[in-house]
């Protein structure tokens, strides 16, 4: 174990008789509650150089220390998943993804990705950058969002894309239905975005010190209690639509993060749609253009919607 994911706390007077856990989880925001409480369990937290016990309450003045152990690199497998492949060569491949399907392994998701069905599909063809969890991958839409998605088979291919990522010259074009009647026919939002100071797996408006995150939206049809829209992002920071909308009063229909009350039509997760993905093709220089069409979840449930309206 290196000394690096060794740490120690001093309790301050004012943090006397929290459990250790929460004390910890505020200390280090980045790790769980349920993970503080595992290293807790199997002895990596000391209060009085002694492991202490889930449930043990801080002391003023005591010193807490806590080891972290090195994260084990877990193996990522190629699987055999279908993939609705909308274009693809030598360079890069455009794929539209699925509801319910998240983009790149990460903690809790080590199968069942969309990286592992491309690892299957592209054997070794694809781009290292981003190291063994996330090859190919430059950008990334919500386990919940479907659409159209470009992994890059090479590393050249990969530095062409994120640079043009980095410029904002990307177009990217969403589909949504948001609750309630929006007031302009169109509109933008430019708020910047961050983690949320007291939920870090939620992301909120932070106006001092978050990144700049634009939203352009316009109207296409009105359903009185909901809304169909258009969204056009100039950036891409995470879960920007979702955020930039509630932010409006009127979240995302099925998102029960941000939104208030739980979808009325069973859905699982916002109806949010990645439609449109352009950008200068690596190789060509060529501007080109791609559109996933609408999940039939979707189109059924704007035919609902239009019933219901009276039309």
């Amino acid at each position: 174990m290196s000394e690096e994911n060794k740490l120690s706390f001093q309790v301050e007077p004012s943090e006397a008789g929290q459990r250790i856990d929460r004390y910890l989880s505020e200390k280090l925001p980045d790790l769980t509650r349920s993970y503080l409480q595992k290293l807790i369990g199997e002895g990596f937290v000391l209060q009085k150089g002694k492991p202490v016990k889930n449930g043990t309450k801080t002391l003023a003045g005591e010193q807490i220390e806590v080891t972290v152990p090195e994260a084990e690199e877990p193996e990522i497998l190629p699987e055999d998943i279908p993939l609705d492949i909308l274009y693809e060569d030598a360079d890069v491949i455009l794929v539209n993804k699925p509801k319910d399907m998240v983009v790149h392994p990460a903690a809790g998701h080590y199968s069942g990705t969309l990286v592992n069905a491309l690892m299957y599909h592209c054997r070794d063809g694809l781009s290292g950058i981003n190291g063994v969890l996330r090859p190919g991958i430059v950008h990334r839409i919500d386990k919940d969002t479907t659409g159209v998605l470009v992994v890059c088979k090479n590393d050249k291919a990969h530095n062409a894309l994120a640079e043009q990522l980095k410029e904002h010259t990307i177009t990217r074009r969403y589909r949504a239905i948001v609750c309630g009647n929006l007031k302009e026919d169109e509109g933008t939002v430019d708020a910047p975005l961050g983690r949320h100071p007291q939920d870090r797996k939620k992301m909120a408006i932070v106006r001092q010190g978050g990144r700049r995150a634009v939203t352009h939206y316009r109207v296409l049809e009105r359903f009185g209690s909901y809304t169909y829209i258009e969204c056009r992002l100039e950036t891409g920071r995470t879960h920007q639509i979702r955020v930039h909308m509630a932010s409006l009063g009127h979240p995302l229909l099925g998102d029960e993060v941000y939104g208030r009350t739980k979808s009325p039509f069973h859905l699982e997760g916002q109806t949010l749609h990645a439609m449109v993905l352009g950008f200068q093709h690596p190789t060509t220089g060529e501007y080109v253009e791609f559109e996933a069409p609408l999940p039939a979840y979707f189109e059924e449930l704007l035919q609902k919607l239009r019933k219901q309206s009276g039309r």
